[in-house]
């Protein structure tokens, strides 16, 4: 990583077209981990909501992401895509848990019927 004071004259010199990314969390060390999760729902209504994903490895290490600022949008086998972080990462995933969050205090609670979930490394994409 580079200190936010002096990442443009250390990456500016390069010719070649280059990514940088400047994800932080607010816990220490500071880092995000991100994943890009694919969801098609199975739906018939349309449902808005959050998406929570906690990742569990095989000793019992649990890492919960963060809840993103926007809800999304789903409908009956229509793919969405959802960029979510996490403060950890987990090297070996032995079970993944979805929570669906739809922020209402009044009314039924909604429930989102999952068709296909993929869920990608985009720090480790060969993962």
């Amino acid at each position: 990583g580079y200190h936010a004071d002096r990442w443009k004259k250390l990456l500016i010199p390069y010719s070649s077209p280059m990514k940088a990314y400047f994800d932080t969390s607010d816990q220490d060390p500071f880092c995000m981990y991100n994943y890009l999760m694919d969801i098609t729902t199975w739906n018939k209504s349309l449902r808005r909501g959050f998406i929570k994903v906690k990742m569990i490895d095989d000793a019992g290490n649990t890492v919960e992401s963060q809840m993103n600022s926007e809800a999304s949008t789903f409908q009956q086998y229509k793919k969405v895509k959802i960029l979510t972080g996490f403060h950890r990462d987990i090297e070996k995933i032995a079970k993944i848990s979805m929570t669906f969050l739809t922020k209402t205090l009044i009314g039924p609670k909604k429930k989102l019927r999952i068709l296909q979930m993929k869920l990608k490394s985009l720090n480790n994409p060969k993962r």
